[in-house]
């Protein structure tokens, strides 16, 4: 008989049913670990994972043909951006010692340590649509030399619902696609390409 998991996030009403057939993350606490509850890095994180999670979620069981995994998605979602403390970024009050451009493969660093790599690869692939090896070498970028680009549809999934939402925007609120294909353009065709691939799947 299968068990199953109600998966509950403050501030998302998402009852979803699923096999436990994974480890699971328990997503706020880690965190509540490396953020201080309440302060203003915490809340800006927060609320930004949790706006990108339930518009991932949404496309998720939208889109049930591509049997997206619905646990995975909703805890990958809530964590892709932990690295960000680590970074020196004063406008999200994370004053590390990285720039913010590293936050996706120190967050899958951080998660891979802890027993999560397949959520630590959410981390490392989510920024832009993707960035690829000939890009970090091209314009010499603080990241590894190696393709950091969405690869599973969840992680599609879960950097396609990203790009619709700022953490540094003082009000939180979902960009029209119109703003987000003007902002993806600004990367070159190919990024666009691949993000015109992913509305055709996901819208």
């Amino acid at each position: 008989m299968w068990k199953f998991l109600i998966y509950f996030i403050p501030g998302i009403h998402l009852f979803n049913f699923f096999p436990i057939t994974m480890k699971a993350m328990d997503s706020f606490a880690l965190i509540s670990k490396y953020y201080k509850p309440k302060s203003k890095s915490f809340l800006i994180l927060l609320n930004h994972s949790q706006a990108v999670t339930e518009k991932a979620m949404k496309i998720a069981l939208k889109h049930s043909e591509l049997n997206p995994d619905l646990q995975f998605i909703e805890e990958a979602a809530m964590t892709h951006d932990i690295g960000i403390f680590m970074t020196n970024a004063p406008d999200l009050y994370c004053f590390g010692d990285h720039p913010y451009l590293a936050h996706g493969y120190l967050g899958c660093e951080l998660l891979t340590t802890l027993g999560f790599p397949d959520h630590g690869l959410v981390c490392e692939r989510h920024t832009g649509v993707g960035i690829s090896k000939e890009e970090i070498v091209e314009k010499k970028l603080p990241l590894p030399v190696r393709d950091l680009i969405p690869e599973s549809v969840e992680e599609q999934i879960i950097a396609f619902a990203d790009k619709f939402y700022s953490k540094s925007a003082p009000i939180l609120k979902e960009k029209s696609l119109a703003d987000v294909r003007k902002a993806i353009a600004k990367f070159g065709k190919s990024n666009s390409k691949r993000f015109e691939e992913w509305c055709e799947l996901f819208l």
